[in-house]
C-alpha cells in the first residue's frame, strides 16, 4: 500500500441495512444458510483457543474441489475483498495503471488507488473486446463475473479469448467471481493461467457476510507471491471450518441456484409488466433497473413501506438506477407490492 495515497482515497458506499425491522434488498446475501453451520462453528470455537494451522489444509482442499483447481493454488483470505487487495498488493506499484470496468464494484478503483496506481475506467461490456495494443498499456486488468451491479456475465468463449490477449500483452488479469457461485458457470480457477488471479467470496452464496471467509486462486510465480505475502493466520478457525463445510454442501448450492433463478425471473417479469421499470437482464442474485419515478422518491417511498433498496447512483456511470437483491418468495412478494402497487 502506498502511504501517500491513503489520505487521498475515501471510503466506498455499500448496501446493507442495520435496522432489522426493515426488509433489506440493498445487500445481495442468500437468506438461507447450509444445514449444520451452527454445530461446525461451535466445534471450531473450542479449537480457536489455539492458533489455527496456517496452511489451512482442510479449507484449501474444499476450495480446490469447489472451483476445480489444485489445493496448492488456493490462498485463504478473510473474504473476497481481502483476496482482491492481496492481489493488487502483489502486482501493482506506484505509477502503474489498472483497467477497471464501470459500472462495477466501487472497491476496485479504491484498492488500485491505495497502491498508488491509477484506475483507467472502461465500460464493463467493452472491456472484453480490448485488443493487445490497448491491454499493453495497463499493468493489470480487473473483470467482474457476473458484473455487479448489472448482473450480466461474458460467455466462457469471450472471456477465454480476452484472457489470452491479456497474456499476450503481459497484463495480469484479476477475475472477481464473488457472485459466480450463484450460476453454474465454471470458475476461471480451473483453467490454470499463470497471469490470472481469481478472487472468491463465500459470504454471499452461503448467507454469512459476518463471517469473513474467501480465497484467491493463482499459479506459477504469481501464486507464489500471493502465498508468501498473505498475512499469517489469515482465517480464524471458525471461519475456516464453516467455509470448508459450506463449500462441500453441493445440494445447498444446487437448491440456491434453482431458487434464485426462478425468483429473479419472476421479479424481473413483474417489474417489466408494470411498465415503470426498465430492468437489466441478469444471471446474478440481484436486478438493476431504471424507474420513471425519481430515485430519491422511490427510495423514500419504499423505506416508508419497510423496504430498503440499493441506490445504484453510487456506481460510476449510473444516475437513475436502483438495484434490488433477489430474496425468498414471500419477501419478493412484498417488494413487488411496494414497487408495483404502491
Amino acid at each position: 500500500m502506498h502511504p501517500d495515497s491513503i489520505a487521498e482515497t475515501g471510503r466506498v458506499p455499500h448496501g446493507g441495512e442495520p435496522d432489522r425491522s426493515l426488509l433489506d434488498f440493498s445487500a445481495n446475501i442468500n437468506p438461507q444458510i447450509p444445514d449444520g453451520v451452527e454445530t461446525v462453528y461451535a466445534d471450531a470455537l473450542e479449537r480457536a483457543r489455539r492458533y489455527p494451522d496456517d496452511t489451512y489444509p482442510v479449507f484449501r482442499e474444499a476450495a480446490a474441489e469447489y472451483v476445480g483447481c489444485t489445493p496448492d493454488a488456493v490462498i485463504a483470505t478473510p473474504g473476497g475483498l481481502a483476496a482482491i487487495r492481496l492481489s493488487l498488493e502483489c502486482t501493482l506499484e506506484a505509477g502503474d495503471t489498472a483497467l477497471v470496468p464501470y459500472p462495477s464494484f466501487g472497491e476496485y478503483a479504491r484498492e488500485v488507488r491505495l497502491q498508488g496506481a491509477t484506475p483507467a475506467f472502461v465500460p464493463h461490456d467493452d472491456l472484453y473486446d480490448l485488443g493487445v495494443s490497448h491491454l499493453e498499456q495497463a499493468d493489470l486488468t480487473v473483470c467482474c463475473r457476473p458484473n455487479n451491479p448489472t448482473g450480466d456475465c461474458p460467455s466462457s468463449e469471450r472471456l477465454e479469448a480476452f484472457t489470452e490477449r491479456c497474456r499476450d500483452a503481459g497484463t495480469t488479469l484479476l477475475v472477481d467471481e464473488a457472485f459466480l457461485g450463484f450460476t453454474d458457470r465454471p470458475s476461471m480457477a480451473s483453467r490454470g493461467f499463470e497471469h490470472v488471479v481469481v478472487a472468491r467470496s463465500l459470504t454471499k452464496l452461503f448467507g454469512l457476510p459476518g463471517l469473513r471467509a474467501g480465497f484467491a486462486v493463482a499459479t506459477g510465480d504469481l501464486g507464489d507471491r500471493l502465498a508468501i505475502a498473505r498475512r499469517a493466520w489469515s482465517l480464524g478457525t471458525p471461519e475456516a471450518a464453516v467455509g470448508a463445510h459450506c463449500m462441500r454442501d453441493r445440494a445447498f448450492v444446487r437448491e440456491t441456484r434453482s431458487r434464485v433463478d426462478a425468483e429473479r425471473e419472476r421479479v424481473r417479469t413483474a417489474l417489466l409488466e408494470d411498465g415503470r421499470y426498465d430492468v437489466f437482464d441478469s444471471v446474478a442474485p440481484y436486478l438493476l433497473f431504471e424507474s420513471t419515478e425519481p430515485v430519491d422518491d422511490l427510495l423514500e417511498r419504499a423505506r416508508a413501506a419497510g423496504v430498503v433498496l440499493r441506490d445504484a447512483r453510487t456506481f460510476r456511470g449510473l444516475d437513475r438506477h436502483v438495484r434490488v437483491a433477489v430474496a425468498e418468495r414471500e419477501a419478493n412478494d412484498r417488494l413487488l407490492e411496494v414497487l408495483c402497487d404502491g
